[in-house]
């Protein structure tokens, strides 16, 4: 997240043309050519999320400070629709007594109703990211939380009602700063496993000596601090777990300052694999090698620094198929003075940095991006990017750092082969600038678009609805495997929607955008069949949804336009 003053030099002084000639610009307004298609609106007002995060105090002088938390979407009560968890932090003087985490209650119609006082739930640790999953298999998604300090694992007894399980599951009481953390079936037993990030060795209450860059004071950290390794755990299928940190080799290369994770099928063998987004060094890429080991091939395969063999300061993790081939391919997002990085995959298991090639580098040069995501907001039938911004040292400006403190959204239209910038002096939230780190997308009023939901550094949450009308050019699915409860939601699942002969693919992945997850269904804009516009076909046209599930079985189901289809598992 926060780069050496070194590496930030390199890159400054590689780039010095461009950022010269971006220096004068807005880092949003003016960038690229307009595009009206993309409608949304903020309506946090009269949404009922109504509280402020918090992470240290205003201005931050601490690193421990300037990540933010987390946003977990999950649906507490199997009612068909996504509540919101928001872990929460606190303060250098106070790091294990903050405000509390806040559980919001999903009504319908774009509207929360807080249950925290009543969920049973009291978790005022300094916290930043989450996970959601049943581990238990008991039909009840659960929380998993990072935290500076011990981690807490919240089980779901129904009801609106949660309860600590972190002793009774085996969770260690590891004193290290987890930050981003996923569920997954790392070993094809149907159970989800646990893998979790984490960042440096800290002490909220001893402080840390500043550093220097460009001449002014700054946040020190992370370079020249101490890492702290990752943790694996393996769901004992008991409601326990084991930790295999060492013997699944995830601990072969030395630890690094973990940020991220993404957990899909990266190398193309059935196996789900886990992608790491490590703070100023190169990131990890664990292939999974089957009996719940791993092997770090992220230099091999080119995803572990830019196309300049650069390391990076990677935050934000998204996954799609940006060129059609079936492949995933990753986006992260990077410190300012660098560029956000677009990982496109072949077919022979490596990955070629394209980030120039689809538009990505320029326009994020002045922002330092966090939460990222794919999303098809316009549902044109390709995804578009959503990134929220926010500089961690409070001295940035344009004039010292070629960067602003505050930032707004980079949210870029898919225009061919490109990604183009919105701007639109017409939508206030697009131009709003903060302190933002995580955001969430899926659809909290059924209305078949994706809405988002954007946390700050000690910001009010913001609930940002589309606005997109049409009623029946969108698709969305959900897979659903009773034989195989542990990993019933099917994380690792693989899904295909073709229209008129053309393909999109999505995967239903461990991790999430930053420090949170994804929702357990996957979207698809499809095009308005009155309107016709390319790569669409008529209403009368089949849609049809080809599965691959998490143990590598296939099953092809015919959908609606317009619906959420829930499509369950073929039996064996």
């Amino acid at each position: 997240m926060i780069w050496s003053a070194w590496s930030a030099w390199i890159a400054w002084s590689a780039f010095i043309a461009i950022a010269s000639i971006e220096s004068t610009q807005s880092p949003v307004i003016s960038q690229g050519p307009s595009s009206g298609t993309i409608q949304m609106d903020d309506v946090t007002v009269s949404s009922g999320i109504d509280f402020v995060t918090t992470s240290g105090t205003a201005p931050s002088v601490q690193i421990i400070e300037v990540k933010g938390g987390g946003i977990a979407v999950i649906d507490i009560d199997n009612d068909g629709d996504f509540d919101l968890f928001f872990p929460n932090g606190a303060t250098l003087d106070k790091p294990t007594q903050g405000p509390g985490a806040r559980l919001y209650e999903n009504l319908g119609a774009m509207n929360f109703r807080d249950i925290t006082a009543t969920s049973g739930i009291n978790h005022h640790a300094w916290s930043f990211g989450c996970a959601v999953g049943d581990y238990d298999a008991d039909g009840l998604d659960d929380l998993y939380i990072t935290c500076a300090g011990p981690d807490r694992l919240i089980r779901n007894l129904g009801g609106g009602r949660f309860a600590d399980a972190t002793a009774t599951a085996g969770i260690l009481s590891e004193s290290m700063w987890g930050t981003s953390a996923a569920f997954a079936d790392l070993d094809g037993d149907h159970d989800l496993d646990l893998y979790v990030t984490n960042y440096l060795e800290c002490d909220p209450r001893v402080p840390i000596p500043p550093a220097h860059f460009r001449g002014l004071e700054v946040i020190n950290g992370p370079r020249g601090l101490r890492a702290q390794p990752d943790v694996i755990y393996e769901n004992l299928g008991n409601g326990t777990f084991a930790d295999r940190s060492v013997e699944s080799g995830i601990r072969a290369p030395a630890p690094s300052y973990g940020l991220n994770v993404a957990i899909l099928d990266l190398t193309q063998d059935g196996l789900p694999d886990i992608y790491v987004g490590n703070d100023s060094k190169s990131n990890f890429l664990f292939k999974n090698l089957g009996g719940f080991r791993f092997q770090e091939i992220a230099t091999r395969t080119g995803t572990a620094t830019n196309i300049e063999g650069a390391e990076q300061a990677t935050m934000g993790l998204a996954i799609a198929d940006v060129n059609g081939d079936g492949l995933p391919d990753i986006l992260s997002t990077n410190f300012s003075d660098d560029t956000n990085t677009l990982f496109v995959s072949r077919k022979d298991g490596f990955f070629d940095d394209r980030t120039s090639q689809y538009g990505i580098g320029i326009p994020s040069r002045t922002l330092c991006g966090w939460a990222a995501e794919f999303v098809d907001l316009d549902h044109d039938c390709d995804e578009d990017i959503f990134i929220v911004n926010g500089h961690v040292y409070p001295q940035a400006t344009m004039k010292t750092m070629n960067s602003e403190y505050r930032q707004p959204p980079l949210v870029m239209s898919r225009e061919g082969e490109r990604f183009v910038p919105l701007k639109d002096a017409s939508q206030p939230w697009l131009n709003n600038a903060r302190r933002d780190r995580s955001a969430v997308f899926v659809d909290l009023d059924r209305d078949g678009d994706q809405d988002a939901v954007i946390t700050g550094l000690n910001e009010p949450v913001k609930v940002i609805k589309n606005l997109h009308n049409s009623i029946d050019d969108w698709v969305v699915i959900a897979l659903d495997d009773p034989a195989h409860p542990g990993n019933r939601r099917c994380v690792g699942a693989r899904i295909e929607l073709t229209l008129g002969g053309r393909t999109q693919t999505r995967w239903i992945i461990g991790g999430g955008p930053f420090q949170s997850n994804k929702p357990s269904e996957v979207h698809f804009g499809i095009g308005s069949p009155s309107a016709q516009p390319t790569g669409t076909v008529g209403s009368n046209e089949s849609i049809s949804a080809r599965v691959t599930w998490p143990d590598g079985r296939h099953s092809t189901t015919i959908v609606e336009r317009g619906k959420r289809t829930i499509v369950r598992a073929p039996a064996k």
